[in-house]
C-alpha cells in the first residue's frame, strides 16, 4: 500500500466489492459527446471484478500480474496473480494479516512482498488519528518477505518493530528499495535481495516513498513532502509517533541507485503519487490530482488522473481523461500495454479494479 498508500489516503483509492461478471470486459472511457479520451491507450479491459483491488505489477516476461485484494471475503488485503488477460487468479500469501505492495523478481522464481503475518489478529488494528482528519494513512507494523509465486517457501527478510513496505526489486534481481519508518522519520532505503546490507538511501525530515527503479537499475523515482514551518514539523513528528500520515502534497524525485544526485521532477502543490517507469528510461507515468483543484474549498480533490513527464521535469502530458480516480500505473517491460487500477467502472461507483490497456506512442 504505499507504493500505494492506502487506499484512503488520496481520497478516491477506497476500494470496495460488488459481484460482476468473471472474465475480461471491454471499456472505455468517453467524454459527454461520446469521443474516447484517454491518451495512448486502445482496447481498455477490465480484469478483476470482486472484492477490493490494487497495485497489479507485470512479471518480466509481461505474462503474468502480482496485485493485492480481499477477494473472497478477507477482511484485509491479500497478495494474488493472474494472467495478464485476467484469468488464473490465485492467492499467494498466507490467508492471515494484512499483505501489501508485491512485486516480482526478474526471473519469475520468487516474488516479494509486505505482510503483518507474523502479528497476532487475522488484520492489523488501525491506529488512533486525528478527529477531523479526512484521509489518513495507517503504518501498519509491516515486514518483507519473499517467496515462490505459489507462495511456497515463504521467507522474512526485514525485521522493524514499525513499517517496512513498498519493496520494488531492480532490474538485475539483485536488490530491493523500499520504504520504511525506522529510525524515527520515513525514509527510502535499500537491501541486498536476501535482506542484508540495508543503507539509507533519504535523510531529509519528512515523508519519502513510494520508490522505484529505472529499467536500467540506476535511478530510483520516488514521491516526497517535506515540512517547512514550525507547525507542519510538529503536525509531521506527530505522525511519526502515533503512526499514521496524512494526505500531505508530493512532490516527485529522482536519484542516483545510490542515493546521490537527488533532484526535484515535479512540484506543483498536488499529490503526485505512484511514480513509476516508461520502458525508455526517459519518462515517468505517475497519478495525480493536479487538474481537480477545488476553488470552493481552495484546495485539490478527489480526481486522480494519469500523467507523463520527462525526466528533465519537461514533456508533461495528461493521459487519462475519466470523472473517477485512476492511479498505480505500470506498463509492460515491453512497452505495449500499461496495467493501472481506477474506479471507471460503473457497477461499481467508487470502488477500484484493475484495468489494462494496449500503449499507442
Amino acid at each position: 500500500m504505499v507504493r500505494m498508500m492506502v487506499l484512503c489516503l488520496v481520497a478516491a483509492l477506497l476500494l470496495g466489492g460488488c459481484a460482476g461478471p468473471k472474465s475480461a470486459a471491454l471499456t472505455e472511457s468517453r467524454s459527454k459527446d461520446g469521443q474516447f479520451r484517454d491518451r495512448h491507450m486502445q482496447r481498455v479491459r477490465q480484469l478483476t471484478f470482486d472484492g477490493d483491488n490494487g497495485e497489479a505489477y507485470f512479471s518480466s516476461d509481461g505474462k503474468k500480474l502480482i496485485f493485492q485484494s480481499n477477494r473472497g471475503g478477507y477482511a484485509c488485503d491479500k497478495i494474488w496473480i493472474m494472467n495478464s488477460n485476467g484469468t488464473n487468479k490465485r492467492i499467494v500469501s498466507p490467508n492471515h494479516g494484512a499483505h501489501t505492495c508485491a512485486f516480482f523478481f526478474p526471473d519469475g522464481k520468487r516474488i516479494v512482498f509486505a505482510s503483518t503475518k507474523d502479528l497476532p489478529g487475522d488484520c492489523p488494528p488501525k491506529p488512533k488519528t486525528p478527529a477531523g482528519a479526512r484521509y489518513v494513512w495507517p503504518l501498519h507494523p509491516y515486514d518483507i518477505y519473499k517467496a515462490d509465486p505459489d507462495g511456497a517457501d515463504l521467507v522474512r527478510i526485514t525485521t522493524n518493530a514499525q513499517y517496512d513496505a513498498e519493496p520494488v526489486v531492480s532490474p538485475d534481481g539483485k536488490q530491493i528499495v523500499f520504504g520504511s519508518q525506522r529510525n524515527g522519520d520515513f525514509d527510502i532505503y535499500i537491501m541486498n535481495a536476501d535482506g542484508s546490507n540495508v543503507r539509507r538511501l533519504t535523510d531529509r525530515v519528512g515523508y519519502d516513498g513510494g520508490p522505484w527503479f529505472s529499467p536500467d537499475g540506476t535511478k530510483i523515482v520516488w514521491r516526497a513532502w517535506y515540512p517547512e514551518s514550525e507547525a507542519e514539523r510538529a503536525q509531521w513528528k506527530d505522525c511519526m509517533e502515533k503512526n499514521y500520515i496524512l494526505a500531505f502534497p508530493l512532490s516527485l524525485w529522482v536519484m542516483d541507485v545510490d542515493g546521490s544526485n537527488k533532484r526535484l521532477v515535479l512540484s506543483n502543490g498536488a499529490t503526485n503519487f505512484a511514480p513509476s517507469w516508461h520502458p525508455d528510461g526517459n519518462r515517468i507515468i505517475f497519478a495525480s490530482n493536479m487538474d481537480d483543484w477545488r476553488e470552493d474549498i481552495r484546495q485539490f480533490g478527489h480526481n486522480f488522473e494519469l500523467y507523463l513527464i520527462n525526466l528533465d521535469g519537461k514533456g508533461l502530458e495528461r493521459i487519462t481523461f475519466n470523472t473517477t480516480f485512476d492511479s498505480f500505473p505500470m506498463f509492460s517491460p515491453d512497452g505495449k500495454k500499461l496495467v493501472w487500477a481506477s474506479n471507471r467502472d460503473a457497477n461499481k461507483p467508487r470502488q477500484t479494479d484493475i484495468f489494462i490497456a494496449d500503449w499507442v506512442e
